[in-house]
């Protein structure tokens, strides 16, 4: 810490008891000053020829027969004066970082200029402050903590802008001129770190953010205003100014990285969020999706208003395949039944698909105009589907999840978005297991967010032994498990039984009426027993002939018949073929067409390519 000693003579004030101050010498006090509770007696003489309002406020005293001068509002207080009147009498005095600039608003106060005498008190401090203190990193750091008690006149004097200045202008030198001391405790860049080349180790060079921790003492509205300047200069990257930003609220916020804030000033915290969020650069990026989550949940939790958590909602769909599941996990608003906000979620999510599909329309002329495409790329939406699937999974274990919150955040994700339904898959299986009381049709409704299709041979191979899902789902996954199976091994596939098609489709037609009660055994989750015995059956029929193409046909309606053949076997798909009168493909008007053949390669092509295929 740079300091400056003024005057040679020793000290020689003395202190009777806390408010009495005095100057040990023969000579009797003729003037005494009154600064708050504290009294000085001093003597005119060397006050007199340094100060103009002391000697404007002594001839007043001289009028009025007294020998007392009162100045309650001196900058600094009696601390403050003592320096100044020590000054006068040339004693000893060190000024440094922490009351210089106290004593610069107590010398302008009392008039301590050079018209006055040649070398007072006030171009001492100023060369002071222009030769040490603003040159020093942290030295200016300090001063600038120390205008707040100052006010006005730090401000009168534009000594905060000179901090400010100071600051921001060492903050924006190149790293390779960064000679002084600053605070960093925190994980550099490995590149920023000396590397060994050709076994000689390279000297540490400075972090790019090297100045971020020691701006995280200063109050807030310091704070903003040497962020604005730093920016302002243009030479420090958006990406470090969000480090300062991140690195200010982690420590100014207690809890927030947990998204709450241990703090009862619920004001104060508001002020620095809402700073925080006017300070927040403009650029994608240039804030991690992380920490703009955890800012959401402490504006949620401050309820800082509906604008700012707009403005978050927006900053965060622009990057929200950086997030993870863990930072979607906001808490729902206190008197809601659910531990998870979905709602918040379901607007950021809503925001990134907009900026999809609202693409800009520039005019051509009268009768044209060309949209551009949407600006999301493929990765970023596979991200946000596996982001949405997961968290998906993890909201399930709620107990008091409403269905329709689960089914109105899975579908907004657009089919293509989801090229495997693996993660789709675990979450409606979570759910299904959390709420077991649901019912049978609010099971259909959620499976039917299922493509059984694009499952994985691992979830193909859970999903056949779930007992929680419908049996129309394990018929369907085994079915395609096949057809998977055949493709793989070269050989042709079947067609694709009418009982198990018409479980694709919402409603069988005319049938409809004549199917209800076994509709109900579709919908019902199948038993252990009867998933054994459906996947043994299935497992053992052969998808395909080794024949030629003149026995195709044939080889498929043998193999239609031996799968309704084994169908009817079963006790659990008895009443399935009695309500249709056991004639089979013959019963109703959807049965009498002929059974739609699947196509290996419909199978096995890519998911913008397939229709999808939901459960029902």
């Amino acid at each position: 810490m740079k300091f400056m000693k003024l005057g040679s003579k020793p000290d020689s004030f003395q202190t009777e008891g806390d408010n009495v101050r005095y100057v040990a010498t023969e000579l009797a006090s003729d003037i005494t000053v009154c600064v708050g509770d504290v009294k000085f007696y001093l003597h005119k003489f060397p006050l007199l020829s340094k100060s103009t309002l002391l000697q404007r406020v002594a001839v007043m005293t001289n009028e009025d027969n007294s020998d007392e001068v009162h100045i309650p509002d001196i900058p600094g207080g009696p601390s403050a004066f003592e320096i100044c009147a020590k000054f006068c009498y040339g004693m000893i005095v060190t000024l440094n970082a922490y009351n210089v600039l106290a004593a610069r608003c107590a010398a302008e106060y009392l008039g301590m200029h050079e018209t006055v005498e040649k070398g007072n008190l006030i171009y001492k401090i100023d060369v002071f402050l222009s030769s040490s203190i603003f040159r020093s990193w942290k030295d200016s750091i300090i001063v600038l903590q120390t205008t707040k008690f100052l006010l006005p006149m730090t401000e009168e004097l534009k000594l905060i802008s000179h901090c400010i200045d100071s600051i921001s202008s060492k903050a924006s030198v190149d790293v390779s001129k960064v000679d002084w001391s600053y605070t960093y405790n925190r994980k550099k860049l490995p590149e920023e770190n000396g590397n060994d080349l050709n076994g000689v180790r390279n000297l540490k060079t400075v972090p790019k953010d090297w100045w971020v921790e020691d701006l995280c003492e200063l109050e807030i509205d310091l704070y903003k205003r040497v962020i604005t300047t730093i920016k302002a200069k243009g030479v420090v990257s958006n990406e470090v100014i969000g480090e300062a930003l991140k690195a200010y609220v982690s420590r100014s916020l207690p809890g927030f990285s947990e998204g709450l804030i241990q703090s009862d000033d619920v004001v104060n915290c508001r002020l620095i969020v809402d700073t925080i969020m006017w300070l927040l650069p403009a650029e994608k990026g240039s804030i991690s999706c992380s920490f703009l989550l955890r800012l959401l949940k402490v504006v949620i939790f401050l309820d800082s208003g509906e604008m700012t958590k707009q403005e978050l909602v927006n900053r965060i769909a622009q990057q929200l395949e950086q997030a993870s599941v863990n930072d979607l996990l906001i808490q729902a608003p206190e008197g809601e039944a659910a531990l998870f906000d979905v709602g918040i979620v379901q607007s950021i999510v809503g925001e990134f698909l907009i900026r999809d599909q609202s693409a800009e329309i520039e005019p051509q002329d009268e009768f044209q105009e060309m949209r551009k495409p949407g600006i999301l790329s493929d990765a970023s939406k596979l991200m946000v589907a596996k982001l949405v699937d997961g968290y998906l999974a993890e909201i399930s274990r709620d107990p008091d999840l409403p269905l329709s919150k689960f089914v109105d955040l899975a579908e907004m994700i657009c089919p293509n978005f989801r090229p495997s339904h693996d993660g789709l898959y675990q979450a409606i299986d979570m759910y299904l297991k959390e709420h077991s009381g649901i019912t049978k049709s609010e099971r259909k409704r959620i499976c039917r967010l299922m493509d059984c299709k694009k499952l994985s041979i691992d979830a193909c191979m859970h999903a056949v032994q779930n007992e929680r899902l419908p049996l129309r789902v394990v018929v369907q996954v085994l079915f395609f498990e096949q057809v998977r199976a055949a493709a793989s091994s070269g050989s042709s596939t079947p067609d694709l039984p009418k009982s198990i098609k018409d479980l694709n489709n919402p409603s069988h037609g005319s049938s409809r009426s004549a199917t209800t009660n076994t509709e109900e055994d579709w919908d019902a989750v199948a038993t252990a027993e009867e998933l054994k015995a459906l996947k043994g059956e299935l497992a053992a029929l052969r998808l395909g002939n080794k024949g030629g193409e003149s026995e195709k046909n044939g080889s498929d309606k043998a193999a239609i018949n031996k799968v309704k053949g084994l169908l009817k076997s079963k006790k659990i798909f008895t009443k399935l073929w009695s309500s249709k009168g056991g004639q089979g493909e013959n019963s109703g008007s959807d049965s009498s067409e002929s059974p739609v053949s699947v196509n290996v390669e419909e199978v096995k092509s890519t998911p913008s390519k397939n229709r999808r295929n939901s459960v029902s």
